[in-house]
């Protein structure tokens, strides 16, 4: 019976751990520069993450965290700044699916 109950709630709470989140108007920068552009990432240019794109992309949370990108983000981000005219305040709305600390990307949007 236990194991029952345990499966149904397993069952149950495992769609909602997976469900989509958002972050909304938060830093773009690439995973190089990501240390670095923790203090002020608005601060951290355009041309600077393109130079950087090998390494990746990702966001600063609300409280600073860095949370990289899966590759779908990675050539999302990509593309957004490679026809962005913007050359800083690289502000972006993530919708994914967060699962350590990486994104699985959903969507990426400027700002």
């Amino acid at each position: 019976m236990k194991k029952i109950c345990l499966l149904t709630i397993l069952a149950i709470a495992l769609p909602a751990l997976a469900a989509a989140q958002d972050w909304s108007n938060v830093s773009m920068v690439d995973t190089q520069c990501s240390t670095k552009a923790k203090a002020d990432p608005d601060s951290h240019t355009r041309d600077c993450a393109l130079t950087c794109a090998k390494s990746g992309f990702g966001i600063l949370d609300k409280d600073g965290n860095y949370l990289k990108f899966d590759d779908k983000g990675n050539q999302e981000a990509l593309k957004i700044l490679q026809n962005t005219s913007k050359k800083d305040h690289l502000r972006v709305n993530v919708t994914g699916s967060k699962e350590g600390g990486v994104i699985h990307v959903e969507s990426v949007k400027m700002s």
